[in-house]
């Protein structure tokens, strides 16, 4: 259940330090001033983030009173109205948010998300280098052949039940976190394309040799687009470099060892060798984000199965030994377990022209999946009267996961039909859009007269 809101006093620096050093406050919100030059134009929407949020700090002059110390009728509806999928509508402004039950209870709703394996105990996110926040915890499967198994079939089980529920287009998409990748699973008619796709971030040689032996068909967004780049500025040039490589074999590219009577002395690299030389490029760019790989369509079934049978998928060795990937959804799925995310509000002194003037926070903190991002914007447009700013912290391995599907949709027709799948309208209607901040995610996000603008 929703940890209890806690009301604090402290100082800006405390709760805020990168805001704190150095980033001028405005007069009339005492919100960070964003910077022009890497700042957005004022909007009423801002676009689909794909990544995970570890933490989100939304900061206010109006206070957040509202989301403090839920009663338990107003929690219990929350979780009612997440499992019904209602959705609620609020007014531009509500007048006292404080008394407003149903908002009270939107905001319990809006903190639930749904996680396999659930383990107590342990941080199921993030994975990627979580071993030292896992280590020395009680892990009496790591050494438990026949227990590892038993995990990892229910962990087939809800994984098979997710995408199964994603095809139904009941699930509007879920992520598999596991220790050395993430993938992002999308539901056709979101992100702009007509079929599901399977973003992975970030991928080795390896990986990607597996999946193509596998007869799992992807594509490279960045290498593609830069391979493109280059064929249209250097078109002649690449053709000469290629005829050249065509007409020179490996052997004949050793035969001048031989004239030079050193063959014997010299050792000729083997083929191993030379296809990691060929291989350069590729092998240079794994576990970076240029290493995203994007799968579409029935492949993502085919990645299904492969997750399912790789080996490698679990650490064989360390404190995520035997451990089964994290899975994320914002809807329940077979094996699933409902968390909620922690909030707590915290009331901080800031300077402002010589004198210090009370500033409202309110933290949240898990995985913060892009759905509840924009539902919680919405909650916040109406109580806090259209005038907040919030710092958001990505999950670095999934800022990747904005890059473009490359397919265009008409928007009614996709967003019709997933009105299903458990998501508020004007959420959908966000994530159906193309994706468009690349490589990079919203770290600051501020709405002024109810206009958003952000940074990335």
């Amino acid at each position: 259940f929703l940890d209890p809101l806690q009301e604090n006093k402290s100082t800006w620096k405390e709760v805020c330090p990168e805001i704190a050093d150095g980033t001028p406050l405005t007069n009339e919100l005492h919100l960070p001033v964003s910077i022009p030059d890497v700042t957005s134009s004022p909007s009423t929407e801002f676009p689909a983030d794909w990544s995970i949020k570890t933490r989100l700090l939304f900061t206010s002059s109006q206070p957040f009173t509202w989301a403090e110390h839920l009663k338990a009728q107003e929690e219990a509806q929350g979780f009612s109205q997440h499992c019904r999928a209602t959705s609620i509508n609020f007014p531009q402004s509500i007048q006292d948010p404080k008394l407003s039950t149903e908002l009270r209870c939107a905001f319990q709703q809006s903190l639930i998300y749904w996680l396999h394996p659930s383990l107590p105990w342990l941080q199921l996110f993030p994975r990627i280098g979580a071993d030292r926040k896992i280590a020395g915890k009680t892990s009496f499967w790591s050494h438990d052949e026949a227990l590892q198994q038993v995990l990892m079939s229910e962990w087939s089980v809800s994984f098979t039940s997710l995408y199964n529920l994603l095809k139904a287009r009941l699930c509007p998409y879920f992520y598999v976190c596991t220790y050395q990748f993430t993938v992002l699973f999308r539901a056709a008619g979101l992100a702009g394309s007509d079929v599901i796709t399977a973003v992975i971030s970030p991928t080795t040689r390896g990986l990607r040799e597996a999946m193509r032996n596998e007869g799992i068909e992807f594509y490279l967004p960045f290498v593609e687009e830069t391979r493109s780049k280059k064929q249209k500025n250097c078109k002649t040039n690449v053709d000469t470099e290629d005829n050249r490589e065509q007409g020179v074999s490996d052997d004949e590219s050793f035969s001048w060892l031989e004239e030079m009577g050193v063959q014997d002395k010299i050792k000729k690299p083997d083929a191993i060798s030379i296809k990691l030389r060929k291989e350069k490029n590729e092998v240079q760019m794994d576990h970076k984000p240029e290493s995203v790989a994007l799968v579409k369509g029935t492949n993502t079934f085919m990645l299904l199965n492969f997750l399912i049978n790789c080996k490698s998928l679990v650490a064989a060795a360390g404190p995520q030994a035997g451990l089964p990937p994290t899975l994320l959804s914002p809807v329940a799925f077979r094996g699933a377990t409902m968390q909620t995310l922690k909030a707590r509000s915290i009331n901080v002194k800031t300077p402002v022209h010589l004198r210090c003037n009370d500033i409202f926070s309110l933290e949240i903190t898990g995985p913060v999946m892009p759905h509840c991002l924009h539902t919680l914007t919405m909650l916040l447009k109406s109580a806090q009267r259209g005038a907040f700013s919030a710092v958001l912290y990505t999950h670095e391995p999934t800022a990747v996961f904005n890059t473009t599907t490359e397919r265009t949709l008409n928007k009614e027709t996709m967003c019709k039909d997933l009105t299903k799948c458990g998501l508020h309208l004007k959420t959908l209607d966000q994530l159906t859009q193309l994706p468009t901040l690349g490589k990079s995610s919203i770290r600051l996000l501020e709405m002024r007269d109810y206009a958003y603008s952000w940074k990335s």
